[in-house]
């Protein structure tokens, strides 16, 4: 029997469960961030001995340069009510001296790498080929969603073949293909062979489908020609799954670490993900340092996600129609 009372109870258990498993999928990314403000090392008062709490085991979830902080900021306060302005200054300076070794590490990023330039050509290459991607996959998914030619079907069953065929596959043909073309070590060679996704075309053509024909027909006797028609009334009405596939885009370029070390040579066309693998070969041990560039490169993602999230779902929700 299905009773309110049931249904309230079930719904609460549903959402318990999801809030679990959502705390549980972001703990690793909340770890990379707190790793990155830990101690590296701090003198204990008590002990006389240095502490390292970014190595520490069982982990150390909540920074421990926010208890330390805190701590001095009790006895500055006790200081200075007893009277005691020199141990009052003491702990002063122990509180800014705990929030710059939090920070040492992005201070240390900013000040003695070329972190800049790196995050400039990641979001660089990755705005161009999500750009370009949207365009060609929305024109390609619109072409066979919505035109009528012989051998429309066999062609869209061939290109997502091609999803079948792992990346590692193609990684020698295309090297030699950008060596031939001459782009090896720049950043065309990282653009132009992102700009095939077959991912792209599957969605958008399937999205496109939901789309219903009459009203495209209804744009042309009005008057509109291909263009018109592509600008003014598939793409408006595209936009949840444009947004999709543009945080997918997004993601997969500033991600991408195999291909980008392969084709480039000269550290100042480095992406995000390869300038940090030199801080590991550099600083083997430094994992707050890696914890830092992990965080920084993460903060783009997580904003595009927030940004364009209303649509993300949308298009996660709709276009799966047969046609």
């Amino acid at each position: 029997m299905n009773s309110p009372i049931m249904t309230k109870i079930t719904r609460v258990f549903i959402y318990m469960l999801l809030g679990a498993a959502a705390i549980i999928s972001l703990l690793p990314l909340y770890w990379v961030f707190s790793t990155s403000l830990q101690l590296d090392a701090y003198q204990d008062e008590d002990l006389d001995a240095p502490i390292s709490y970014v190595e520490a085991n069982p982990p150390k979830f909540v920074p421990a340069g926010i208890e330390e902080y805190f701590k001095h900021w009790r006895k500055a306060r006790a200081a200075e009510k007893s009277g005691d302005q020199e141990l009052a200054n003491y702990h002063r300076k122990m509180m800014t001296e705990v929030v710059h070794n939090s920070f040492a590490m992005y201070m240390y990023l900013f000040n003695r790498t070329n972190i800049w330039r790196w995050f400039i050509n990641s979001a660089y290459i990755a705005f161009v080929v999500t750009l370009g991607i949207l365009l060609i996959d929305t024109m390609s998914g619109y072409v066979l969603a919505k035109k009528q030619f012989p051998g429309r079907n066999l062609i869209f069953w061939v290109i997502v073949s091609t999803m079948m065929i792992p990346g590692q596959v193609t990684l020698v043909p295309m090297f030699i293909m950008i060596q031939k073309l001459g782009l090896f070590d720049t950043h065309w060679a990282l653009i132009l062979p992102d700009l095939s996704m077959v991912f792209g075309v599957f969605l958008m053509r399937q999205f496109l489908l939901s789309i219903p024909s009459e009203l495209l027909e209804a744009a042309k006797i009005d008057g509109a020609g291909e263009w018109k028609t592509f600008w003014t009334i598939v793409i408006p009405l595209a936009k949840p799954a444009l947004a999709t596939l543009g945080i997918f885009t997004f993601m997969s370029v500033w991600n991408s670490f195999l291909w980008p070390i392969i084709v480039l040579n000269n550290a100042d066309l480095y992406t995000l993900p390869v300038g940090l693998k030199t801080l590991q070969d550099a600083n083997l041990a430094s994992f707050k340092l890696l914890m830092s560039g992990a965080s920084l490169a993460a903060i783009p993602m997580i904003i595009i996600f927030l940004a364009f999230q209303r649509y993300f779902i949308k298009g996660l929700t709709l276009g799966g129609v047969k046609e």
